[in-house]
């Protein structure tokens, strides 16, 4: 069985309902954004540069994914932004990351229209399996030994819990593990601080509107 690699991947995977085929989250593309620059920055490929990411000289962009690969060449280009800023920049991430998945095989997309007028898509697992394994790593991450957990499963958690994602952790998992989430935190450094922002400045914005 092949497990995607990658944090987005990953993300988009576990925030899926199986039951309901259907993705079970509110701001998934500030969620998968977050995911994008926990990715880089636990590959070495950027680094907090005074509450900015920076890109690393030099640094392999080898075995990413499409939209971790956008968003480097983007840091690498742009101006200096906050954590924040970069989290919210990218309004298209969730389709960026359907698609990837749907090209490597690991689900498929059908697009249709609701009454026959507005466009959606319907997304199918096509190895159930492999969420499956996904939820299997968080669930560990909470009870294995601390030293015995993978960095990358630390900063799986931290997101999944500043996302408030309950397709993968219940509020009362999150609360009952409140005290072993926080010492996984560190592994996906200032992200799910800044995702924490993002997502309560758009819910700000979309109740003033």
């Amino acid at each position: 069985m092949d497990v995607p690699t990658t944090l987005p991947e990953k993300l988009y995977l576990l925030a899926y309902n199986p039951e309901r085929e259907r993705l079970n989250i509110l701001n998934l593309d500030l969620v998968l954004q977050a995911a994008a620059l926990v990715e880089l920055l636990r590959r070495g490929l950027i680094r907090d540069d005074g509450r900015h990411p920076a890109a690393v000289d030099g640094a392999a962009a080898d075995g990413l994914d499409p939209l971790s690969a956008a968003l480097l060449e983007q840091i690498r280009q742009g101006r200096r932004r906050s954590w924040k800023s970069w989290i919210g920049r990218q309004s298209m991430a969730a389709r960026v990351v359907r698609d990837g998945l749907a090209a490597a095989g690991r689900i498929r997309v059908e697009e249709r229209r609701v009454l026959g007028i507005f466009p959606c898509a319907r997304v199918t697992l096509r190895e159930p399996r492999v969420r499956k394994a996904l939820a299997a790593s968080v669930t560990s991450a909470l009870s294995a030994p601390l030293t015995a957990v993978p960095p990358a499963d630390a900063a799986l958690v931290a997101l999944i819990d500043a996302a408030r994602m309950g397709s993968a952790l219940t509020w009362r998992q999150r609360r009952e593990f409140r005290t072993r989430i926080d010492k996984l935190a560190p592994a996906a450094g200032p992200v799910p601080r800044a995702l924490r922002r993002a997502i309560n400045a758009q819910m700000a914005d979309g109740g003033a509107g």
